[in-house]
């Protein structure tokens, strides 16, 4: 089972007036389970999880109500929607995205009895200045200095039944997302570890084939004494490397940074991910009007994850 699956199966996760001591206790395994289960092995690491975990919670929740109010999205929608038409070059493109839909098949495959479903559309935001007309009053100017913004790459991933659990899906794959954060950083961590290992080894080997090759059974073979300088860096190497691994750690230390890494993460969920709601007054052409402009305008809501 999934994160998504399995937190669908939880009646209270998101709730938009608490939240439950049983949803905090699930989400904590969640978590531990996702980033490696041998945390558990740590004094207290359920209880040490529980605030950051908490904050995470809040700030999903807040960050869900900001998301724009739910449109209606289809082929026919286009024309009347002028949202749609800044979004889309052509009604073409909106039967085109939600035929490659497949998590919006899928869900329709598995509940044939729906006749509508509420998804997210995802898009790359871009902004460029350009130099394009523009009405002064019954003027035209020309090369004047303009903001033009364009979306593209559209995409459904998250699609559901109702408003409601599409918003709480969306929190899921917010907390999966900085999981994977956390994930990623302990992964720097352990590869840095690996190379040092690796290193320590290998400055090991070479220090014992120095000394091998000194004075003694070395000239034996007719090889020359190995430098002292040379033999004093590596050495010099060598403790360097061990210093490095005794910070980074090992064993239960390596766990500590582990857990300390998914609770910095989760207590400070805003440095990973923050969505912000945006209305930008667009014309026609998706140039950025300002207020007083003359020229016809729409407003169009939506959201920034930054």
């Amino acid at each position: 089972m999934g994160i998504l699956d399995w937190f669908r199966n939880r009646a209270a996760q998101f709730d938009a007036e608490r939240v439950s001591d049983e949803t905090l206790h699930w989400a904590v395994d969640k978590a531990i389970a996702l980033t490696n289960p041998r945390l558990k092995l740590l004094p207290d690491c359920h209880k040490r999880l529980v605030p950051a975990v908490a904050t995470t919670i809040a700030f999903l929740r807040a960050q869900v109500h900001v998301l724009p109010a739910v449109r209606p999205i289809s082929q026919s929608a286009w024309s009347a929607d002028p949202a749609l038409r800044a979004f889309f070059v052509a009604p073409t493109d909106v039967a085109l995205l939600l035929g490659r839909a497949e998590s919006l098949r899928a869900l329709f495959d598995s509940s044939p009895e729906l006749d509508e479903a509420y998804l997210v559309l995802g898009m790359a935001f871009a902004e460029q200045r350009v130099f394009g007309m523009a009405l002064h009053g019954n003027v035209v100017q020309r090369d004047v200095a303009q903001t033009s913004v364009s979306f593209s790459d559209h995409r459904t991933r998250i699609c559901d039944r109702d408003e409601a659990l599409l918003r709480r899906a969306i929190g899921v794959q917010v907390f999966e997302y900085l999981v994977g954060h956390a994930l990623a950083e302990i992964g720097e961590e352990r590869t840095e570890r690996q190379e040092l290992q690796g290193n320590r080894s290998l400055l090991r080997a070479r220090l014992r084939l120095l000394q091998q090759h000194g004075p003694g059974l070395g000239s034996m073979f007719g090889e020359g004494p190995a430098a002292p300088a040379e033999q004093a860096r590596l050495e010099s190497e060598l403790l360097e490397n061990e210093r490095q691994l005794q910070a980074i750690g090992g064993g239960e230390s390596a766990l500590e940074a582990e857990l300390e890494c998914l609770q910095n993460v989760l207590a400070k969920p805003q440095d990973c991910l923050l969505i912000e709601p945006k209305q930008s007054r667009l014309s026609p052409m998706n140039v950025v009007l300002e207020q007083g402009s003359s020229e016809p305008a729409v407003e169009v809501d939506f959201a920034v994850a930054t």
